[in-house]
């Protein structure tokens, strides 16, 4: 294990006093640290956010995407360098309303990374509007007369169109958020993870109170997670029922490296020689 200081940068951190998002960021570097990954070993993908501003306060390989595209470069640098661990760090609009699209095909393909997006159910770099978990009724910034639409059900969602592992963890609890983050990344495929992460300027509702007295650990009762259908019904679960975290699927499936030889069996392809007169057998047929 390392000392989770050698994650740490000089850059100055820009989220707003109590947010979640410092759980978060605490959490990662003290999974890195027991996992005994080095900072070289590790990339962190990004899109546009609040939760995109991951990469600058963690000593490891980062890339900044376009808003909602975190997942395409995500998965190119997995493809180039299967050696490495990637991790996407994305907020709740960003992944499921710009990247909505994105995630549906990133966890068809399967390509073996980590998302972590962090579920405040807000849009909260600008400014408060409603996101895609917004609740429905929720007034904001943008919504003086409440959300009129109904919220996303997330890990429903990812559950329904073939994740094989989707997970919960809340932001306040870190032992909890490290032992979900590990299982994580320790499998092999996309495997997606919602961290309840409170914003405390523009959601006032959902708060770090709100979540406490309502998740409980699914570890901790008789729940089988490879039960596809009982999973789909704790993926509805959320409000004052009862909000279950820990891993709430998972099913072994082969990767998108795995099931194309040369990426499976030959090195990775950042350390392949690579000459431009290997080109010429496919450059005649045009000729």
């Amino acid at each position: 294990m390392f000392d989770p200081k050698i994650y740490d940068t000089r850059d100055e951190i820009a989220w707003c006093p109590g947010c979640g998002n410092f759980g978060i960021l605490n959490g990662i570097k003290q999974t890195l640290a027991e996992m005994g990954l080095k900072p070289h070993e590790v990339v962190i993908v990004s899109g546009i956010g609040q939760a995109a501003k991951t990469p600058h306060y963690v000593n490891v390989n980062g890339y900044n995407g376009l808003h909602g595209r975190a997942v395409p470069p995500a998965q190119g640098i997995k493809i180039a360098n299967k050696n490495l661990k990637v991790i996407i760090h994305s907020g709740d609009g960003d992944s499921y309303g710009e990247g909505g699209n994105h995630i549906l095909h990133g966890i068809r393909r399967n390509v073996d990374l980590t998302h972590v997006v962090h579920f405040n159910q807000i849009y909260g770099l600008t400014k408060g509007q409603a996101s895609p978990t917004t609740a429905q009724g929720h007034v904001t910034n943008m919504q003086f007369d409440g959300n009129k639409n109904e919220e996303l059900r997330t890990l429903l969602f990812a559950i329904s169109v073939g994740a094989g592992f989707v997970a919960r963890t809340f932001s306040g609890d870190k032992d909890h958020y490290v032992k979900t983050l590990k299982e994580a990344i320790n499998y092999k495929g996309y495997a997606l993870v919602d961290v309840l992460q409170p914003c405390v300027v523009f959601n006032r509702i959902n708060t770090f109170q709100w979540y406490k007295d309502r998740v409980y650990d699914l570890a901790e009762t008789d729940y089988d997670p490879t039960n596809k259908l009982e999973a789909m019904k704790k993926a509805m679960e959320f409000g004052d029922e009862g909000i279950p975290i820990g891993v709430i699927y998972r099913e072994e499936k082969e990767t998108y490296i795995d099931k194309i030889s040369y990426l499976k069996d030959g090195p990775p392809l950042v350390d392949r020689e690579w000459r431009p007169e290997e080109a010429e057998k496919y450059m005649d047929e045009y000729r």
